[in-house]
């Protein structure tokens, strides 16, 4: 484990989602986007069902959203990587 004296990485790994209207995923620490574009997901503490849409997230760093659920519908964003 990581001691209270040493910096936590940001990512100790990472794997690629394809969205789904159906199927969450374990919850993020972060969300990389190869293409940005828009990206509508269930965040951590919002109930089964709800989502939000981040409207033209930039491409090529990790955005610090703890995720749940990354929607297909209105997903523009693309080339997507949950981050641990």
């Amino acid at each position: 484990m990581w001691s209270t004296l040493t910096a936590r990485p940001k990512a100790l790994n990472a794997v690629a989602v394809t969205p789904s209207d159906a199927e969450d995923i374990n919850p993020t620490a972060g969300v990389y986007l190869g293409v940005g574009g828009d990206l509508v997901v269930t965040l951590g503490e919002m109930e089964d069902g709800e989502s939000v849409k981040f409207v033209d997230l930039a491409a090529g760093i990790i955005h610090p959203l703890v995720v749940k659920r990354i929607w297909d519908d209105e997903t523009t964003a693309d080339d997507i990587l949950a981050v641990y």
